[in-house]
């Protein structure tokens, strides 16, 4: 039987958890994810426990944050005075809201904190800074 290498189209079924077991992700109820290995199209983490598998065969594979979505950048969390603001965007902690960058590009982020006059914002990716856990299964591989 094949084993997956660089190259390789692979479907795998997934799921992914936090450290403290919350379910952030799963194939499951879906069709597998389809991607070429080494070809940067999932987290890093997750990519390099693949080669070598067969099909049929199943894995928890440990991400550490730096090989998934990073450690938190400082740097991406943003105070932004309120008034600048519409009345009607809800601005709740965990409330996600779209921005746009300069050159026009949406930067997905995260409202953190607000008081009366400004509201905390952050671009980080939600997962950042949070060592992950994938049960994975590979299902083909071409």
């Amino acid at each position: 039987m094949a084993a997956i290498k660089q190259g390789d189209t692979v479907r795998i079924h997934y799921t992914g958890t936090l450290q403290d077991g919350k379910v952030f992700d799963s194939s499951e109820g879906r069709d597998p994810l389809e991607f070429a290995v080494g070809t940067g199209q999932i987290i890093p983490g997750l990519e390099s426990a693949l080669p070598g598998m067969e099909v049929g065969e199943k894995k928890t594979v440990q991400v550490p944050c730096q090989d998934a979505y990073g450690p938190i950048n400082p740097a991406m969390r943003q105070e932004i005075p309120r008034e600048g603001i519409p009345d009607d965007i809800p601005l709740e902690p965990g409330t996600q809201l779209q921005m746009q960058t300069p050159d026009g590009q949406a930067l997905p982020v995260t409202v953190v904190d607000s008081d009366e006059a400004t509201v905390t914002l952050d671009a980080n990716h939600p997962l950042a800074g949070q060592d992950l856990v994938f049960d994975i299964e590979v299902v083909s591989i071409n």
